[in-house]
């Protein structure tokens, strides 16, 4: 298959758009297990009646990992409030809405946050194994019906196409406590944007009736956790902080 210049690329792979469909190519030190979980989990939340791209494949392309989907035709939301910074509670409320859909669905076909909590806070250097201790005590005796979580829900991650939204990118998601998930996608915003972080916060506790306290209860572990992520943009001091309560 011969594609084009990728129209994005990550941290794990490039996008690529050909016609109707949207191709992810893993970079060529992922096993072909990290295509083939990720295609399930999406396609685990489609079936579950949620706006999701349908999968269509999963391949190898140059002996690279590949998941094939179908294109959705639109903007995302962080797309749309750049262009239109005076709707950003309009666009931050559509996101809201379609996140606590996303919460109400129950599975138990996909790896358990805490599974996957334990595993990077093990794995992140920036910690000593006092502090690890901690958070995996602290994430041991936290209660919760579990729920189905993207695990990277932000507005660049929901595509708004005519009247409709469509959630993508579910690399990360697992089945937890949505408090935990909520806590995830206000420490993203907060890194950058204060002011939209807030915002968010504000309307997800206003529209679920959960306080920000029982959110923010998740901070050290959701910080420590993000530490063993390979993101060049991360301030890891501002997660250190976090994870000691400064």
């Amino acid at each position: 298959m011969n594609l084009d210049t990728p129209i994005a690329q990550g941290n794990t792979a490039k996008i690529y758009r050909c016609e109707d469909q949207i191709i992810k190519v893993f970079h060529d030190y992922f096993p072909q297990e990290e295509a083939i979980n990720e295609a399930a989990k999406q396609e685990a939340a489609r079936v579950s009646g949620l706006p999701v791209p349908r999968i269509i494949d999963v391949t190898t392309i140059d002996g690279n990992p590949a998941i094939i989907m179908a294109y959705i035709k639109g903007k995302t939301l962080g797309d749309l409030l750049l262009e239109n910074r005076h709707k950003a509670d309009y666009y931050m409320g559509i996101s809201v809405d379609i996140q606590l859909k996303i919460h109400e669905i129950c599975l138990n076909t996909i790896e358990p946050m805490a599974k996957k909590l334990k595993r990077q806070i093990q794995l992140a250097s920036k910690l000593n194994e006092i502090q690890k201790t901690n958070l995996l005590n602290q994430l041991d005796h936290m209660k919760f019906d579990a729920r189905l979580c993207h695990g990277d829900f932000h507005l660049f991650n929901v595509i708004m196409s005519d009247n409709r939204v469509f959630v993508i990118d579910w690399v990360d998601s697992s089945v937890g406590d949505i408090r935990a998930d909520v806590c995830r996608t206000y420490l993203l915003y907060s890194q950058q944007y204060e002011e939209l972080a807030e915002l968010y916060l504000n309307l997800y506790c206003k529209k679920s009736g959960i306080s920000k306290g029982e959110i923010m209860e998740w901070a050290p572990i959701i910080a420590g956790a993000r530490l063993s992520e390979i993101v060049l943009t991360e301030d890891q001091g501002r997660l250190l902080k976090i994870v000691q309560g400064d």
